[in-house]
């Protein structure tokens, strides 16, 4: 068998539609898994799971009885993988207590509904979380007061999953540095639109490695992670951000 097969397992990945979590679907599926792909844009998540053979759902992480309802139609679990996110630019003093509290919404809250109703699941199959962090909840990031708050959150829930599950589930983190994704490219517009090439290079150079990372890369970091072969890990904090908190 080549190693990082996923076969005969069911993955569950929210913001799967898009970005990182699309190319967690993909590289999962290619492995073998049948991918559930939950998001809040249901027709991206149908045309997704359409091309993949997985199962689309439409979810708003932050509401409890939408998640209620994605679980209501998952009999069985062994891989979830928490990627939705947002973000806000803003050090404290510019950052409203509103938009505050809908990054905590997202980030933080959404990714405890989700994975406290996928428990039991997780546990009947002896399966394997792993969150997306970022690597804002490792180190201070300029301008990102609410953003490196939930992101250290994330990183923080890992670690206490991992204490209380040591031998039930498997629960991993992973910090990426800055990735090419749409998530990126909205930032640019929103914030940069006049210099959008300017600031795509500055962030490339943000990261000693001089480029933004790929979806795909942080994709296949959590194939390892939710594979056979990472079964002695668990709790544990991985950076892919191409030096940027080596430096």
């Amino acid at each position: 068998m080549p190693p990082f097969r996923l076969d005969g397992r069911t993955a569950l990945i929210t913001g799967g539609a898009s970005g990182i979590g699309e190319s967690t679907a993909r590289s999962f599926a290619a492995a073998g898994a049948h991918v559930l792909i939950a998001d809040i844009d249901l027709p991206r998540a149908q045309n997704l799971a359409g091309e993949l053979g997985g199962s689309p759902h439409q979810c708003d992480i932050t509401d409890e009885e939408s998640v209620r309802r994605l679980f209501a139609a998952v009999p069985a679990l062994d891989i979830l993988v928490n990627n939705a996110g947002i973000g806000l630019v803003g050090g404290i003093e510019e950052t409203e207590a509103e938009d505050f509290d809908r990054v905590v919404r997202v980030n933080v809250r959404g990714m405890f509904l989700v994975t406290r109703a996928a428990m039991p699941l997780l546990v009947a199959s002896h399966g394997s979380i792993v969150n997306i962090g970022s690597v804002a909840g490792l180190i201070g990031v300029r301008k990102r007061f609410a953003y490196c708050a939930t992101k250290g959150a994330v990183v923080a829930m890992t670690r206490q999953l991992a204490v209380d599950y040591p031998t039930q589930i498997r629960v991993n983190c992973i910090c990426p540095g800055t990735v090419d994704t749409p998530f990126v490219e909205a930032y640019l517009e929103k914030y940069h639109r006049n210099e959008k090439e300017k600031v795509r290079n500055e962030l490339n150079q943000r990261q000693p490695i001089g480029r933004l990372g790929r979806p795909e890369e942080i994709a296949n970091l959590a194939l390892y992670l939710c594979s056979q072969e990472a079964s002695f890990v668990t709790g544990s904090i991985y950076t892919i951000d191409g030096g940027w908190t080596a430096a």
